[in-house]
């Protein structure tokens, strides 16, 4: 059997596990729900279920891919006690991989003919109404998005049929660094426009009573914390093995709980930052963020627009940082869709990108088409989409069952156990995983989980059966 390849730096192993949690709900929607739900006050709450809720179950996903030293493909057969059925799952997990890249591949797309379009000027001139216009041509055009789609495709699987280091690795160094760099850039221009504070303020003042009330008067502490709680949750793309890989890329020189510690933060803070692009940009031009889509294709065109001296410039440095970030994300996902087939069936990475690439370009066109020439298809009620049904299944689904899976593997003794996950997640320098944590992690953070996916369908469907 040849030699796992591993990482070439700590540094790598830290940008691209960051990479894959960094994605488009850090800035379309993050920053929306922290002005919502109270400004500052909810980034507190946020940070608490971050650490409650994300953190030990990043923790387990990366012990169990370093102490297996395989992808989601063989890493419950390698360390399930013998006659146990833990590795059904992978056949899930796979799954959840693909169902994200059969619509993020999309948006992706989208992102990168934003940069086009913003180096093209084509919203120069154009109102609200035309720029809100550009983006709905844009979904009655399926083979321009099918063209771009296919573009964010190649690109990721080019660079994962380089290999770890020579590709996946060498690649999302750069982006992620630059990434950060283009941020720190738009910050400063958004914070130093005039009228910036009144973002500012929106957006860092703590603000108790919001956490509380709504603007009618209404208790939604319930609400807030529930969001703050799923935000923790779906931002680290936890329990479909995307974060599992890379720990079985890296050695055992540090402990685990450190590390992912530190990729929480970066993700924390790429959210955090991508606010402070926005509030303050939106409050200057006395446009309301929205959340979803429309900010980021429609708001922030508008108010990149109304910015005098440059703001062409700086709308494409904006879609150049979302597009790093998604495909940061997209090769992230590749790279365990591409694993998994090595592992399991012995292909070569060559051979893997080449079927991948052909299966993920057709995996990805329901989504294409089910924005226009598919429109009837509505599985998810009146207006609902193919994609919203392919997020639902992951969002709603797989990632929470997904990191039910690895919670109840690393604390249950008929599963790996408890003693061989700290041992694994302990071993090396750094922070340790705490013993006192047991009880909890074994009773209470499981109810938590099977708590979000209760309320997942709550929300998707309650109102549906209960009027």
């Amino acid at each position: 059997m040849l030699k796992r390849e591993g990482f070439s730096s700590r540094l790598g192993f830290l940008l691209i596990s960051a990479g894959c949690a960094i994605g488009l709900g850090n800035v379309w929607r993050f920053p929306y729900i922290v002005g919502k739900y109270g400004g500052a006050a909810f980034v507190l709450v946020y940070l608490l279920f971050l650490v409650i809720l994300g953190l030990p179950v990043m923790v387990m996903e990366f012990a169990v891919g370093r102490a297996s030293q395989r992808s989601i493909a063989k890493s419950f057969q390698v360390l399930e006690p013998k006659g146990s059925k833990w590795h059904i799952y992978s056949w899930f997990g796979i799954a959840g991989n693909y169902l994200l890249m059969m619509f993020y591949t999309t948006v992706a797309g989208w992102l990168l003919l934003y940069c086009v379009k913003m180096l093209r000027g084509d919203f120069v001139g154009l109102d609200a109404a035309g720029v809100g216009e550009q983006f709905g041509a844009l979904m009655g055009r399926p083979w321009l998005m099918a063209a771009y789609m296919a573009v964010v495709v190649v690109i990721g699987m080019l660079v994962c049929s380089r290999g770890l280091q020579n590709g996946v690795e060498k690649v999302n160094k750069v982006m992620m660094l630059c990434l950060l760099f283009v941020m720190v850039v738009l910050v400063l221009r958004s914070v130093t426009l005039p009228g910036a504070g009144a973002g500012l303020e929106f957006y860092l003042k703590p603000n108790f009573h919001s956490l509380v009330y709504d603007a009618q008067g209404k208790m939604i502490l319930g609400e807030t914390v529930y969001a703050a709680m799923g935000q923790a949750f779906f931002t680290l793309s936890l329990g479909i093995g995307a974060l599992a890989i890379f720990g079985s890329y890296i050695g055992k020189e540090h402990g685990l709980t450190g590390e992912a510690i530190r990729v929480s933060l970066l993700d924390t803070f790429v959210a955090f930052m991508a606010g402070l692009i926005i509030f303050p940009a939106c409050f200057a031009f006395g446009v309301t963020p929205d959340q979803g889509p429309s900010l980021i294709f429609v708001t922030l065109p508008n108010v990149f627009n109304a910015m005098p001296g440059g703001g062409r410039l700086w709308g494409f440095l904006f879609f150049v940082f979302m597009a790093f970030a998604a495909l940061s994300t997209v090769i992230a996902v590749f790279e365990n869709i591409l694993s998994f087939a090595i592992d399991k069936w012995g292909w070569s990475r060559k051979k893997a990108a080449a079927v991948n690439l052909a299966a993920i370009l057709v995996l990805s066109m329901p989504c294409v088409l089910g924005l226009n020439l598919w429109a009837g298809v509505q599985p998810l009620g009146p207006g609902s989409s193919i994609m919203d049904l392919e997020d639902f299944l992951i969002s709603d689904n797989l990632l929470p069952l997904g990191s039910l899976i690895y919670l109840l593997f690393c604390v249950s003794h008929r599963g790996w156990g408890w003693d061989s996950f700290c041992r694994e997640a302990n071993t090396g320098s750094g922070a340790a995983f705490p013993a006192w944590a047991r009880g909890y992690v074994t009773w209470v953070l499981p109810l938590i989980v099977l708590f979000i996916f209760i309320a997942g369908y709550w929300n998707k469907f309650g109102a549906m059966l209960f009027g």
